[in-house]
């Protein structure tokens, strides 16, 4: 289940900062830096493509990871991922 709120109290284990990128370059490289983070760690993402909150959503669905936390600020994203296998 995808939980968008951000009410999230993990702690990343690693930051990416895919901001300025568009798709499907963010979430490429999310999916490479979240191979990088051990199994029950945290990836912290940070964009700018307003197409990025769907592909997160969808990937964390897709791929059995948990996206712990999507949030938007002034034309700003930031996720959550946590490595599940």
């Amino acid at each position: 289940m995808t939980d968008h709120s951000p009410a999230s109290s993990a702690v990343p284990a690693e930051r990416l900062d895919v901001r300025g990128l568009a798709c499907p370059l963010p979430l490429l490289k999310a999916r490479k830096a979240l191979r990088e983070v051990a199994v029950g760690e945290v990836l912290e993402v940070l964009a700018t493509d307003p197409g990025s909150w769907r592909d997160f959503a969808a990937f964390a669905e897709q791929s059995g990871h948990s996206l712990l936390e999507a949030a938007e600020a002034q034309g700003e994203y930031r996720y959550l991922l946590l490595r599940n296998h």
